[in-house]
């Protein structure tokens, strides 16, 4: 049984990352006429190492474990997903785009069944495949104007379930804090390869070049808020059962749909609300079944 207190703290802290995470967005999606998506994702997990770094002085245990591959994935996935969706803020508004990568919850439902063999029964079922619906309703006029890059938030999306799973796995024998600094150091080692790469490839999206006074500002800001609120997110959950909190994730459409109208003068069509709707209400139900089902007189 969890206390009131810890559920309007946990609530509090969650809603709290839900509106400053697309600060992160806003700004990739300001830097991307001068920065790479590349280049702003490295940036991105340099901060997170820096920021991390002092913290892990609270911390014990053993670097070299067993489980250091694992980590290594899951940098690498997070690291996949942050490159991806940097990339189609450079094409699609911020609304739409987080509203793509929000089948998310479905995808790690669907591939828990798969990997790790967790029975899903027909409503589970039936709401996925109702969830992507939504996904496709926002990403079929995007598609039209601006072609695959429309995807990239669903790629995204698929990277960051890797992710999600990973971090399912870990997280039980890991301090928060050294989770999240061993996402930030492969995340910047992954990153730091592929825009090598990347540049002696001539590949646009992982173009390297020197930032100005002002865009290494955004870029530390960036770092800062994506540390912070993937931390408040972590503490979060250690207060309340996942499922009390996942509902709370599409807060960060709000705050997407406000910085977007503010900053870019987007706002949704229709067809995109429609989505939206979709989305949020498939994935608002899965989250509610979880937790029924996880109470101990469910059937």
């Amino acid at each position: 049984m969890f206390h009131g207190n810890s559920s309007a703290r946990a609530m509090a802290l969650m809603i709290s990352a839900m509106l400053m995470l697309p600060g992160i967005d806003a700004i990739a999606k300001w830097l991307a006429g001068s920065v790479s998506s590349g280049q702003v994702s490295w940036s991105r997990f340099l901060f997170q190492v820096v920021l991390m770094s002092p913290l892990l002085l609270r911390t014990r245990g053993p670097w070299l474990t067993a489980s250091l591959w694992l980590h290594a994935a899951r940098g690498a996935m997070i690291a996949g997903a942050t490159l991806f969706f940097f990339s189609g803020l450079a094409y699609l508004p911020l609304a739409d785009a987080i509203a793509i990568f929000f089948v998310e919850p479905l995808l790690v439902t669907a591939l828990s069944a798969l990997l790790l063999g967790e029975v899903i029964h027909w409503r589970r079922i039936s709401a996925i495949c109702i969830g992507f619906v939504g996904a496709l309703i926002v990403i079929r006029p995007t598609f039209a104007e601006v072609g695959l890059p429309a995807l990239y938030p669903l790629a995204a999306a698929t990277c960051y379930a890797f992710y999600i799973l990973l971090t399912r796995k870990l997280v039980k024998g890991e301090d928060p804090i050294r989770l999240q600094f061993f996402a930030g150091i492969f995340g910047f080692l992954v990153m730091s390869i592929a825009l090598a790469l990347g540049s002696a490839g001539g590949v646009d999206i992982l173009a390297a070049a020197p930032p100005t006074a002002s865009e290494w500002m955004l870029l530390a800001l960036l770092g800062l808020i994506a540390t912070v609120c993937h931390l408040l997110v972590v503490y979060a959950y250690r207060l309340v059962p996942i499922s009390v909190l996942a509902p709370f994730q599409y807060v960060e459409i709000i705050g997407a749909t406000l910085l977007g109208l503010v900053i870019f003068g987007d706002f949704p069509q229709v067809t995109t609300w429609v989505g939206i709707a979709i989305i949020v209400g498939s994935g608002i139900y899965m989250f509610h079944r979880e937790a029924r089902m996880s109470r101990p007189d469910a059937p």
